[in-house]
């Protein structure tokens, strides 16, 4: 879940990093007094879920302006913006200072090496383009999540941006400040864009965003209750749609196994798939094999055959799709027989052959060998664990596709 930049920069001045001086406005007027109160140049932001990492770079979520006047104006036109459906949560009114040095810091989750990446650039922006553009430039480093951050490690990725003596201890407290909030506050990502060298050689966090575990809302409520986060705000980059809602409704009615999260896309193949992060992979592999998915709908922890009908019907019934698959790695905490009798309770209700609707049925581990039995009764074809991930989406994908 994204936090706003407004509250980042909360975040971030609370621990001490110097961000630009400023206050968050929520109409035009608010911004002309904001303006006056700054005197001089000042920068008026956009606050948005969508566009935030964006920063600074992007024009139509921020104008540089000289006046209070000028701020009210540049403050009407940002808030009509269209945040994801949402408005702009009000604007951001800062004092513009000038910088002799620009950088950019990102933190984040490496999924293959399974730690947090600390990367850092001689120049201002998003780091992912940075690094694409110009590799030279970009000085990255792992770092543990299960030991407290090291300063060491944060003068070694200062020293390899070439600074040394006081401008490398400048850096590398920003870096260890950055790296131990975003551990703290359980973060997915942590970014500086615009990280700015003053004339007197201080440091100001000009353009930043952050993203926080949506499974750590319960560690963080004292810091949600701040920012006013309520209970059901997930703070997506768009409101939930019908489909998604109707997903959460089937998770919340039914507390055996999980279904979620629910999220719907545009595409005519309906998943069913689990397994913790094998339904990403899932998604990528009905992708690469040339499907477009309706839906990512992951089911595990041993879900109620009642629930896993809810979301066949819920998945099948969507409209632009007429088949499912069903798939999954190798679990040990679902039982596949389960999974089983609900896509086909959940098919034969909708007034369905399971054969016709079930493209795939690939869910190995507990409970397996009743699966198939079921299965077999229906018609329906199932993989086991020979049959790879990627060739079980290849085959729903050309059963969808005819």
């Amino acid at each position: 879940m994204r936090f706003y930049e407004f509250e980042t920069k909360t975040i971030l001045a609370r621990r001490g990093i110097a961000v630009p001086e400023g206050s968050r406005a929520a109409n035009a007027g608010e911004a002309a007094s904001a303006a006056e109160e700054l005197g001089g140049a000042v920068i008026v932001k956009a606050q948005l879920l969508v566009g935030s990492k964006g920063g600074a770079s992007r024009s139509d979520e921020s104008q540089a302006v000289d006046s209070p006047e000028q701020a009210a104006t540049a403050t009407e036109e940002l808030l009509k913006i269209d945040d994801g459906g949402r408005g702009p949560r009000g604007v951001l009114v800062e004092k513009v200072q000038a910088a002799t040095a620009e950088y950019s810091l990102s933190i984040s989750y490496d999924g293959t090496a399974k730690q947090p990446l600390l990367l850092a650039a001689d120049i201002a922006g998003n780091i992912e383009d940075i690094a694409e553009a110009h590799p030279d430039r970009v000085v990255s480093r792992h770092f543990s999540a299960l030991v407290p951050f090291s300063d060491y490690v944060a003068k070694e990725v200062a020293a390899g941006l070439g600074l040394n003596g006081s401008e490398l201890n400048r850096m590398a407290g920003v870096i260890a400040r950055l790296a131990r909030l975003f551990l703290d506050y359980d973060l997915t990502q942590a970014d500086i864009q615009t990280l700015a060298r003053l004339e007197d050689g201080s440091l100001l966090a000009v353009d930043c965003f952050s993203d926080m575990e949506v499974e750590a809302k319960y560690r963080q409520k004292e810091l949600l209750a701040e920012f006013g986060v309520g209970e059901e705000d997930t703070r997506s980059v768009r409101e939930p749609t019908e489909f998604e809602l109707a997903g959460k409704k089937i998770d919340d009615d039914d507390p055996r196994g999980i279904i979620g999260p629910v999220v719907e896309f545009g595409g005519n193949v309906g998943l069913v798939i689990g397994a913790g992060g094998g339904s990403l992979t899932l998604t990528d592999a009905v992708r690469k094999a040339g499907g477009d998915p309706a839906n990512y709908a992951a089911i595990g922890g041993n879900p109620s055959v009642a629930k896993a009908v809810a979301l066949t019907k819920l998945v099948l019934g969507k409209s632009g799709v007429d088949k499912i698959a069903v798939m999954s790695n190798v679990v040990s905490n679902t039982r596949a027989d389960l999974v089983a009798r609900g896509v086909i309770k959940g098919v034969i209700e909708m007034g369905f052959e399971p054969a016709d609707k079930i493209t795939i049925f690939r869910v190995p581990g507990a409970w397996e060998a009743d699966a198939v039995k079921i299965l077999d009764k229906y018609g329906v074809e199932y993989c086991d664990r020979s049959v790879s991930i990627s060739e079980a989406a290849k085959r729903a994908v050309d059963k969808i596709n005819g």
